[in-house]
């Protein structure tokens, strides 16, 4: 009799879980159909009537689920506010997204239009482009879309609408408050978050944040993320002749800025990899508990140097999640005269460095800014923050131009925190498994104006496959994603805080 009901037990779990895996299935068709409807607004950074028109969009969708909304006015674009009605006596969920994106370059793109969403089924190595008159009821959830900001970040976005509906169809009461901030300016830093946050402070006031963006870890495993890296940057340029010379002529003679720059970029590493810059890891302890976290990822090291494809990574920490935990001196991009098809035999008249800086709690970036910038002056240089002049160039032997970038905070929440543990509890709830608990993820989201200001705990939530292709040609999201953002929202929306 006990293994009767042993059974019957067990067979009603399982139709119950089909059934909801049945109408997530169907909730996600419609997810695609409103992905795509929202993909086609471009959604460009620096352009003032993408921000508007998604803006447009967003207040339309939102309001159509029952939230109120409000358009919040900052220095430069605006912030999209939306709530469901407050009940004073629930605790408040404040989420943040964001739906501007990187700039596109379609000549790059695998597809005519990155803003027309392509369908995609994987074959051999890559992909091969799907009509999407071919999917039907049993959505293949490891096909792919493709387009800009499919994945960074409009599909959270889509995720958490479609969960609502959900909800809605499901008959479930929302146990806590929910308000949503979504920001247009995420791709460039986000300027005016600080004084927005301010400004607004009682809208947005709530007891923890949540920032659905970024990539699940590499299994595919839900993941908590407790902080990200900040982020500032630095624009060095050393100088040769005033203008591009003969290298017959001038080699020997005239000094070459390339190698000037070369020189004084690797004062700053030693050879594996450590900056040598004295103070710049000042301040930065790893408990035994969280060092027990950050071994706890299921990473391997082999195998990131596989996909990569270097042998040996560089030694500022032991392996890759301790690595996160300092801070970085990272080169993006060196430009110095002509190359490839375009070299010509030429002195340069200057080379130029761009570097970011990723930031940990511990770091002020513009104290890094001030190290960089004093270790130049300790290698002869005259540091300038402007193009010098000519008597400026003839009065020093080496002169140099630094151009700094805004400072974006990192930010850490406590490995303890209760609201931490109610994610991880949920989280490995819907999914049956153990969740993925990062202390440290290496990108950066503007988040710590939220913390700073509103005093409350922040946590990254991510929803995309890892190898989404975000900032770059052929971004993409798969589309099992879908389903999976809107299980982990449903998790998040009905479960009750102790």
């Amino acid at each position: 009799m006990k293994r009767t009901v042993f059974l019957l037990t067990s067979l009603i779990a399982i139709s119950v879980s089909a059934q909801d895996d049945m109408a997530i299935k169907s909730q996600v068709a419609s997810a695609i159909k409103e992905l795509r409807e929202f993909i086609a607004i471009p959604n460009d950074a620096l352009n003032a009537r993408d921000i508007d028109d998604n803006v447009f969009w967003l207040k339309r969708k939102f309001g159509e689920r029952g939230f109120n909304t409000a358009i919040l006015e900052t220095e430069n674009m605006p912030l999209f506010f939306a709530a469901l009605p407050v009940d004073d006596a629930k605790p408040t969920l404040l989420l943040y997204m964001h739906f501007d994106g990187q700039s596109v370059d379609p000549s790059k793109w695998d597809q005519p239009n990155p803003y027309e969403v392509v369908l995609k089924a994987p074959e051999g190595d890559g992909f091969k482009t799907v009509s999407f008159d071919e999917l039907d009821d049993d959505i293949n959830y490891d096909w792919r879309l493709f387009g800009r900001s499919t994945s960074d970040d409009k599909s959270p976005i889509i995720m958490f609408l479609n969960t609502i509906d959900l909800l809605k169809k499901d008959g479930k009461e929302i146990p806590i408050n929910v308000k949503v901030i979504l920001d247009g300016e995420e791709e460039k830093s986000s300027e005016p978050l600080p004084k927005a946050v301010k400004q607004y402070r009682e809208l947005l006031e709530a007891d923890f944040l949540v920032i659905a963006d970024g990539p699940t870890h590499s299994t595919g495993d839900p993941t908590v993320v407790y902080g990200c890296r900040g982020i500032t940057t630095l624009t060095l340029t050393t100088y040769g002749p005033i203008k591009p010379q003969h290298s017959g002529h001038y080699g020997n003679y005239a000094p070459n800025p390339g190698f000037q720059l070369a020189q004084l970029l690797a004062s700053m590493k030693d050879k594996d990899g450590k900056v040598t810059i004295p103070g710049y890891y000042d301040g930065i302890t790893i408990s035994d508990s969280a060092m027990e976290v950050l071994k706890s990822v299921p990473d391997s090291d082999a195998e990131i140097s596989d996909n990569l494809q270097f042998k040996s990574a560089e030694k500022v920490g032991g392996f890759y999640q301790e690595a996160l935990q300092y801070p970085s001196l990272n080169i993006r991009g060196l430009g110095s005269g002509w190359i490839g098809d375009k070299a010509r035999t030429i002195v340069p008249e200057s080379a130029t460095a761009e570097l970011d800086l990723r930031l940990v709690v511990e770091t002020d970036g513009n104290r890094l800014k001030k190290l960089v910038k004093d270790h130049i002056a300790k290698q002869g240089y005259t540091v300038f923050d402007h193009v010098p002049t000519k008597e400026e160039r003839m009065a020093y032997d080496k002169v140099v131009t630094v151009t700094e970038g805004s400072v974006t905070d990192a930010f850490r929440t406590d490995l303890d925190n209760p609201y931490g543990q109610f994610l991880v509890k949920t989280l490995g709830e819907q999914f049956g498994k153990d969740v993925i608990q990062i202390r440290t993820t290496g990108g950066t989201v503007p988040i710590a104006p939220f913390i700073n200001e509103l005093k409350i705990p922040a946590f990254i939530v991510p929803m995309v496959n890892p190898d989404n292709n975000q900032h770059s040609p052929n971004e993409n999201l798969k589309i099992g994603q879908l389903a999976y953002g809107i299980k982990a929202f449903y998790g998040m929306l009905t479960s009750a805080i102790d």
